[in-house]
């Protein structure tokens, strides 16, 4: 993918990795357009880097999406690039009986349901543009979840399954579909763990990790998994199939 003269939009681009990816993919001539749901992180966002666009904005309502989608594509016809970025990671403890039920799943409805929604919205528009791509980011924890992230690792797992169904689905058109599957990385995500939830665990520094990225997209590398997260994928798919030939087997053997 070229990475420069692109138009591109990425949700929860205020902070963290969305605004690494900002900086970065200015650096290099494109044109930047980021969302967020807080408009004091956007301020600082275009305080540091100036020549983003920021739209607030949440990839959870469907009726924003709408408002955003008509902003968007009226101000910047040229847009080819969407990054499904925005994502909430919290703990969650399955014996506590206090919140509600609409509480327990708002990372399926940030993290899981706001890509699929903007897919929805926008790819009529991607899809008449010559060169275009969909980048969602999943993450490590797609693959090996986090037992005190339940709801946040069943999200990314099933962003993992919807992004590989699109890359199918997309095959003849001319958007390619990505997948950054960052490790654990250094951003304001972490703020809800203490330090016995990160005993032993690497931490990438994230101008690094989105250095990887950028490399993977300029590289055509259609799923980036920086870091460690190359390795335990591997050790996973590997272990995956090794199940299916020992059930094959087991079927096998009662027929």
């Amino acid at each position: 993918m070229n990475l420069s003269k692109n138009t591109i939009l990425i949700t929860g681009g205020s902070t963290g990795i969305g605004l690494e990816l900002a900086k970065q993919l200015t650096l290099k001539g494109n044109t930047v357009i980021v969302t967020g749901r807080d408009q004091k992180k956007l301020d600082l966002a275009k305080s540091a880097l100036p020549k983003i666009h920021t739209y607030q904005s949440d990839v959870s309502d469907s009726k924003a999406i709408l408002t955003l989608y008509s902003a968007v594509t009226e101000k910047f016809p040229d847009l080819n690039i969407l990054i499904n970025n925005a994502g909430i990671m919290r703990t969650i403890n399955l014996h506590d009986t206090s919140g509600t039920l609409d509480n327990v799943s708002q990372e399926i409805e940030i993290n899981l349901m706001g890509p699929i929604h903007m897919v929805k919205q926008f790819l009529p528009h991607l899809k008449k543009k010559s060169t275009a791509a969909i980048v969602n980011v999943t993450s490590g924890l797609a693959f090996t979840p986090l037992p005190t992230s339940p709801v946040y690792s069943c999200a990314k797992a099933g962003l993992h399954s919807y992004t590989q169904s699109l890359r199918v689905q997309l095959k003849n058109t001319s958007i390619k579909v990505f997948e950054l599957a960052p490790p654990v990385t250094e951003t304001a995500l972490l703020g809800d763990f203490d330090l016995e939830d990160m005993k032993g665990i690497t931490i990438m520094k994230l101008d690094a990790m989105v250095a990887v990225a950028m490399a993977g997209f300029e590289k055509d590398q259609l799923e980036i998994r920086p870091g460690h997260n190359k390795v335990v994928v591997q050790a996973c798919l590997a272990l995956k199939l090794i199940n299916i030939h020992r059930q094959s087997r087991i079927i096998a053997k009662s027929v």
